[in-house]
């Protein structure tokens, strides 16, 4: 059975679809835990009334679903704390704006009972943009349907997340002995954790979309910002030191890490923010395992790559509003 958490934090216009998209599953023993973050909108108002209408129409969903209220302190304490009065062995993630294909929890059952000895199991997702559907790319052979995978090779293929936290399941005894998310991070703590569970465990994982990630949130609710600088005691970018020895000695992950590195912290060297903390991790890299032009983008003056990218952006509106006369 299946404990599944929901963190909640002004979410109102969404949080009703997530949780349906639970209800509706075709597999359902599970348990629902909502966690409301100290929501400063009417999210716990809109949540309070699904609730009394289940009381009413569907007292069985009604009893699945158990509602926390605490003051905010973020997602990852969010789920951490409904982490602890979870009363099944496989913790589910669903985020309140997020949600599910009605087969997912009965795909990822298959997938738990095939492969016990996985640490977390995972499924192929949707990103939605623009009321449209996207599947993920990721880094997985064409003829791949379900299996153990390489997470490290996978991901750094594309940089599409094979193991996103929408359609990710963990055994409850892995996230304890793991303490969980780190309470600190505000970007990267789904990462952070599911690369420490990989150290340990294989990943199981399902080539078919069962999840769908929703990029059209109102701006001011998305964690999400391509050039959005977070303060580095907050971005998990700048602690993964703990990986120092694995990645001399896995060449797999090493190229992920530096991967990653170069994606998160161009803002960094954009902005010309927190210079030092940036330094630090962009020495890390190792450029020698990239294209040349990686390492011109993070050592031409400043003025050149903004020049540049005013170009690209000026050329890609301009080739978009052409499309658009045509049309």
């Amino acid at each position: 059975m299946f404990s599944i958490i929901i963190p909640l934090y002004n979410k109102a216009p969404y949080i009703i679809k997530a949780i349906d998209s639970v209800l509706n599953q075709t597999f359902q023993s599970f348990e629902i835990i909502v966690i409301n973050d100290g929501s400063k909108d009417n999210s716990y108002e809109v949540l309070t009334r699904k609730l009394d209408e289940l009381k009413i129409e569907n007292k069985n969903q009604f009893d699945k679903i158990k509602v926390i209220n605490q003051v905010n302190q973020g997602v990852s304490v969010a789920r951490n704390n409904a982490a602890k009065i979870a009363k099944y062995d496989l913790l589910a993630f669903l985020d309140a704006d997020d949600w599910w294909e009605t087969g997912y929890l009965a795909e990822i059952k298959t997938l738990t009972d095939e492969f016990p000895e996985a640490g977390l199991w995972s499924s192929s997702y949707y990103i939605v943009k623009n009321n449209n559907k996207r599947l993920v790319r990721l880094g997985l052979e064409s003829d791949f349907n379900k299996g153990i995978i390489d997470y490290y090779k996978v991901y750094a293929k594309t940089l599409e997340m094979p193991i996103w936290t929408g359609a990710t399941v963990i055994k409850k005894s892995i996230f304890n002995n793991e303490k969980g998310f780190k309470a600190n991070l505000s970007l990267g703590e789904d990462f952070d954790l599911w690369i420490r569970v990989s150290l340990k465990f294989s990943i199981a994982f399902i080539n078919k979309p069962l999840s769908n990630y929703n990029f059209d949130v109102d701006i001011h609710n998305r964690a999400i910002d391509n050039y959005k600088v977070f303060p580095p005691e907050k971005h998990y970018i700048f602690h993964l030191d703990y990986l120092k020895e694995e990645e001399k000695n896995n060449n797999d992950l090493k190229i992920l890490l530096d991967s990653l590195r170069l994606y998160c912290l161009f803002p960094y060297h954009f902005k010309n923010k927190y210079k030092n903390e940036y330094l630090k991790e962009i020495k890390k890299v190792n450029f020698n395992s990239f294209p040349v032009s990686t390492w011109l983008k993070y050592n031409l003056p400043l003025f050149c790559i903004r020049f540049w990218i005013s170009f690209k952006l000026f050329v890609s509106k301009n080739i978009i509003n052409k499309i658009k006369r045509e049309r």
